[in-house]
């Protein structure tokens, strides 16, 4: 009897003792498999952590992001970000995005740079911007001789800018009185669609960066007026996801050096025919 009661104390020691082994083994994995997602979704996805700068961009953005009549990527900003990766030593990739999803895919690191004339004025609790480097402002371009000639004379107007544009935010912003006036303010995809509606008389005025109307009517010397009071003024500056110090300081470093080298003033000139200057470039 007391044999077989001590066999079974045994029995239940050896049971609970695998049991609680069991548990152990279980929430070890579990926990290391929890660790694991952790690490996973802490991973640094920044240029200066892989070596490889993933640049988003507006392809409908030229001078600055477009496509080239042999369907290749270029423009001023996609040539400077090649010039600082190959001075960095990174690797380069161009990535076409939507605008409007600009913020998602940097915040999944599906991108890592925005550099594509991006207006730092406004988004600086938004990301971590290198500094600026070009001056720019917000413009209008109407047709030419439409009796248009100053921001006053758009009372009544239709007007259509970028969706999430500089231009868009500064006529919700600082310039609403003056968009209250519209007769309609409206938005769109890209700038070569609001360009052609200008043309086509859709619409009867354009709000842009000053660099998209300078390349419109460069291309368009004869369709275009470009009202001379402006928006407002502002500078490009390359925007990184927030806290990605690192990649910001190496890129405006090797700006710096690109200004000094005569780099910068080269591509100016490459792009000066689409209404780029050399004499807005402010980073030295």
């Amino acid at each position: 009897m007391k044999k077989n009661m001590l066999r079974n104390f045994v029995a239940g020691v050896a049971a609970l003792a695998l049991s609680v082994g069991l548990v152990a083994c279980s929430g070890g994995k579990a926990a290391e498999s929890t660790n694991r997602s952790g690490a996973d979704t802490a991973k640094d996805t920044s240029a200066a952590a892989t070596g490889t700068l993933v640049v988003g961009f507006d392809q409908a953005y030229p001078p600055y992001g477009f496509v080239n009549d042999q369907g290749e990527f270029t423009g001023f900003d996609l040539d400077l970000a090649k010039a600082v990766a190959d001075k960095l030593g990174w690797k380069l990739e161009y990535s076409p995005i939507d605008w409007d999803a600009k913020d998602t895919l940097l915040n999944s690191g599906a991108i890592n740079a925005i550099w594509n004339g991006f207006t730092m004025e406004g988004r600086e609790d938004g990301y971590s911007f290198s500094e600026p480097y070009m001056l720019n402002q917000q413009v209008v371009v109407v047709k030419k001789n439409a009796g248009i000639e100053k921001l006053a004379d758009l009372a009544g107007k239709n007007v259509i800018t970028q969706a999430d544009s500089a231009a868009a935010s500064v006529l919700e912003g600082d310039q609403t009185e003056l968009a209250k006036s519209f007769a309609a303010l409206e938005t769109r995809p890209d700038y070569n669609t609001a360009f052609a509606e200008l043309t086509s008389g859709a619409t009867q005025a354009v709000a842009c960066d000053l660099s998209i109307a300078q390349y419109q009517m460069a291309a368009n010397p004869d369709a275009y007026f470009m009202i001379a009071e402006p928006l407002s003024s502002e500078h490009y500056a390359v925007g990184f996801k927030k806290g990605d110090t690192a990649s910001a300081e190496q890129v405006s470093k090797t700006l710096k050096g690109l200004y000094t080298d005569g780099t910068v003033k080269q591509l100016c000139e490459k792009y000066a025919s689409y209404g780029l200057s050399f004499e807005n470039w402010v980073l030295k």
